[in-house]
């Protein structure tokens, strides 16, 4: 795997969005950001320390996944059960889907009613209600 079809993966899984946050981080969402949706899984695209990957592992899987060679706490994030990894060879990719498609729902199921109401909706109407709600929250240029 690697970052592009890491984006193709996790853009096909449902009510995820994507945003470039932190200078050189793709951070994938659970639901829009503009409407309550938390993050789930953040691509590092600089070569720093803080490896190419992290994601919510919940308290379950957390311990389990750091003893694999390759994965560390997630910095900045660990307190909240995330884990990051060194390279995209750390796990097949099928596990790595498997580990992302989890972090994806653990993070979903703690959307609050509102965001997941939002997110029931037909998509035609969810789409304007969530560029509704950007437009709210971009700052107004005088």
């Amino acid at each position: 795997m690697n970052v592009e079809s890491l984006r193709r993966f996790l853009l096909s899984l449902p009510h995820v969005e994507e945003t470039m946050q932190w200078g050189e981080s793709l951070v994938f969402w659970a639901g829009d950001k503009s409407i309550g949706g938390k993050m789930f899984a953040l691509a590092n695209l600089s070569h720093d320390a803080h490896g190419v990957l992290s994601f919510a592992a919940g308290p379950e899987r957390y311990h389990e996944l750091l003893e694999t060679e390759g994965a560390f706490p997630a910095p900045y994030l660990a307190r909240a059960y995330w884990i990051a990894i060194d390279s995209y060879s750390v796990f097949t990719t099928t596990e790595l889907e498997d580990h992302l498609r989890h972090a994806r729902q653990l993070v979903f199921d703690k959307l609050p009613k509102r965001t997941r109401n939002i997110l029931a909706f037909p998509a035609p109407e969810r789409k304007k209600l969530i560029a509704a709600r950007r437009k709210q929250l971009i700052p107004r240029k005088k």
